[in-house]
């Protein structure tokens, strides 16, 4: 009996099975219960102990040498498969450009604005969401019978919960917890009960701003904002204030920027007007400084708010704020 000559037989055998079919018959060959390792195993017995050890271990040597081959060999063919079959991968193809992702254009106005603002002092503050009538409205001087408070125009959860109608809560809750001076601006998502249109939507992004310091006017808050927006939108945006009526300011103005989808010319975005309404702003009502603790005979201040879409659309030339939100990627790639 050589069995290493019937190892080397059977190495070779496995070599040269030309695919699945033939390698596994080379398989039941020489491991099969009928096949020549069972035959070697069974004539053991018949050898002299010192001799049979040392073939058990042949035989041993033979059936893990055999099986690792089998292994490889058959790992080799399914892999040919995958190769030439019609789903595989094919290495030669070149590379398919899957593109960058990017931050969405709210995204960008936020962080811009946010750099901007940051870059003159002020710091960012957070708050919910899910906002208590008071923070909302009394804190802010709004009237029980101001239209805003209606649930055609405010969505309400509770009797005394809402969606925040805008980030102005933000400024109650800072002055409640910190006392002047206090410079903030606080983004984020807001919800009313609008009409979508191409200029307005139900859920939208703000940006908020205040500062509460002593000897703050109106001059302050033009000169700040109109810094913004030319940091914004570049050195040729108009900036134009006109007088307005708000509860939680006085004085109280609205504030506009050119709309560069025209050139100032008039189109749908700006109502054939030039102008982009961008919000209202204006010094702080004594009576919010009382709702919060703040003494108005020592402390002024200015309070803004900007809507980030129209900002977008401003900057991006967009001719629909619910280009915005559709989620089309051929559209959100432009803003790579």
């Amino acid at each position: 009996m050589n069995i290493a000559e019937q190892k080397k037989q059977a190495l070779n055998d496995v070599q040269s099975a030309a695919d699945a079919a033939a390698l596994e018959a080379v398989r039941i060959k020489w491991l099969g219960r009928s096949g020549q390792l069972p035959a070697i195993m069974k004539s053991l017995g018949a050898l002299a102990p010192e001799a049979r050890r040392e073939a058990g271990r042949l035989a041993n040597e033979l059936k893990n040498e055999v099986t690792a081959a089998l292994d490889a060999r058959k790992a080799a063919f399914e892999s040919a498969a995958v190769r030439t079959s019609a789903s595989a991968f094919d290495v030669t193809l070149p590379g398919r450009w899957r593109g960058l992702g990017s931050l969405h254009p709210i995204t960008q106005v936020i962080e811009r604005a946010t750099a901007i603002f940051r870059s003159m002092g002020f710091t960012v503050a957070s708050g919910p969401d899910i906002e208590t009538v008071f923070n909302n409205f009394t804190a802010l001087n709004t009237p029980e019978d101001h239209p805003s408070r209606a649930p055609t125009d405010t969505f309400y959860l509770k009797e005394n919960t809402i969606l925040r109608t805008h980030t102005s809560p933000v400024q109650v809750r800072t002055m409640l917890a910190q006392k002047p001076p206090i410079r903030i601006i606080a983004p984020g998502r807001c919800y009313r009960r609008d009409t979508t249109d191409a200029t307005h939507s139900a859920s939208f992004h703000q940006v908020e701003g205040l500062y509460v310091d002593r000897k703050v006017s109106l001059a302050d808050l033009k000169g700040d904002v109109s810094y913004f927006a030319k940091q914004m939108m570049g050195p040729d945006v108009k900036v134009r204030f006109r007088p307005h009526f708000f509860p939680f300011t006085e004085p109280s103005v609205e504030y506009d920027f050119s709309c560069h989808v025209c050139g100032d010319k008039g189109c749908r975005v700006c109502k054939q007007s030039g102008w982009i309404e961008i919000s209202g702003a204006g010094l702080v009502n004594p009576r919010v400084f009382e709702h919060v603790g703040i003494d108005a005979n020592e402390w002024q201040g200015y309070a803004f708010g900007m809507g980030v879409e129209r900002i977008a659309m401003i900057l991006f030339g967009i001719g629909d704020i619910r280009n915005l939100y559709e989620n089309d990627v051929r559209f959100l790639a432009q803003f790579a």
